[in-house]
């Protein structure tokens, strides 16, 4: 049953700020609005049945590296001190790997198990799913860009030492394609072997599994997202010139949103035809014709992706310290209140439970009627899937 208080929701969210829309009322009635809304939103959650299943607070906190779920529920996640955790489905610290500087990538699980991610300290690693070390390659500069594994097991990411690495299992460069700025973006996959990235240089790239160039396009802001791939080969990206951008698997441009914000975030589809994404203080929902259907705002500033479930609920994180639900047409259905603000994207393990991190805690959401699994979409979450392959998932 959807939540009667959701309208109140909606009209309270611009008055507290959240929309920037200019509306000058005395602070004690924003405050009384503010705390009136929380009330309701409280029994939206109350009504729904979701909740945290638990919390972990280890002695460092998280630094925007978003969680992996391996099959087993096994769930990983780097923190701002260099260590890789390996967290277990009730909430208990396996193994802990520690490596030279903070850890912004977020982790990668190959189909065998080994655990793949970058650190600042230049070098990106391989695990075993026991937390053993099977190597380390180290680049020129920090490794912010969180890997993809094709399905030959190669691995794929940029460097802020303006290269992007192709590298064999072993560990073993396998080539290296030179761009013109720094890569934080994380590359993506697409069904016939094609990776696609954008760099600092203002350029998204289109490569060869052999790592030859394809295909460019210029845009007129840095690109720090990771594209999403669509069934049919359409790539969806965004830029910091405030575009969201989809184009044809060969480099024609389809279209382009101006979302009216500088955006970071990553895009993600429900399988349904619509996309999902946020630009500056907003969510946003948009049609597969590059059509924006609404926006909701937000507290703050969010670089963050949402999560598509099979129900279609989509899951975003807030910088106002609660996790939410919306339906495709930005019905409120459920929030969860955190400590503070989320800093990364949720990812949806095999259950359905939510795994999602603020700065000092990870968080493990779920409803006493359990959660939906994620959308069979090719694209329904940050790097695709739980375990961030960042390859295009075949739905059949």
């Amino acid at each position: 049953m959807s939540c009667k208080f959701a309208w109140i929701e909606i009209a309270v969210r611009p008055i507290c700020g959240f929309t920037g829309a200019q509306m000058k009322l005395p602070l004690r009635i924003v405050f009384v609005l503010c705390i009136f809304l929380f009330g309701m939103q409280s029994a939206c959650r109350a009504q729904s049945g979701v909740t945290n299943l638990w919390s972990l607070r280890p002695n460092e906190g998280f630094s925007g590296s978003s969680a992996a779920v391996a099959p087993d529920g096994t769930i990983y996640i780097g923190t701002f001190w260099g260590r890789l955790l390996a967290v277990s489905p009730d909430g208990k610290i396996r193994w802990t790997f520690q490596a030279g500087r903070e850890i912004k990538s977020s982790p990668a699980i190959a189909d065998e198990g080994t655990i793949y991610f970058g650190a600042r300290d230049h070098k990106l690693y391989a695990l075993t799913p026991q937390g053993k070390l099977k190597w380390s390659f180290e680049t020129g500069a920090w490794i912010d860009s969180s890997p993809a594994i094709a399905t030959d097991g190669t691995i794929y990411f940029g460097s802020w030492d303006t290269d992007f690495y192709a590298l064999n299992p072993d560990g073993s460069k396998k080539w290296i394609f030179a761009t013109g700025g720094i890569i934080d973006s994380s590359p993506a996959i697409g069904a016939d072997g094609t990776i696609y990235f954008g760099s600092h240089d203002k350029t998204f790239y289109a490569l060869t599994p052999d790592g030859k160039l394809l295909w460019k396009f210029l845009t007129q802001g840095q690109i720090i997202s990771s594209p999403a791939i669509n069934l049919d080969g359409t790539i969806y990206f965004t830029s910091t010139d405030g575009n969201l951008y989809a184009m044809k698997p060969d480099g024609i441009e389809l279209w382009r949103l101006h979302t009216g914000g500088a955006t970071e975030s990553s895009p993600v589809l429900d399988g349904q035809g619509e996309i999902y994404l946020a630009a500056n203080q907003f969510n946003i929902g948009v049609s597969e014709a590059g059509k924006k259907l609404w926006e909701r705002g937000t507290a703050d500033l969010t670089d963050v992706s949402p999560a598509v479930a099979t129900n279609r609920f989509v899951y975003f994180s807030s910088p106002w310290h609660d996790l939410y639900a919306l339906q495709p047409d930005n019905t409120f259905r459920w929030n969860v209140f955190e400590d503070s603000p989320l800093l990364t994207s949720p990812v949806i393990g095999g259950d359905g439970t939510i795994y999602v991190a603020c700065a000092q805690k990870l968080y493990a959401v779920t409803s006493t009627s359990n959660l939906p699994p994620a959308m069979k979409s090719s694209w329904p979450m940050f790097r695709a899937d739980a375990r961030h392959t960042g390859r295009v998932q075949i739905v059949k």
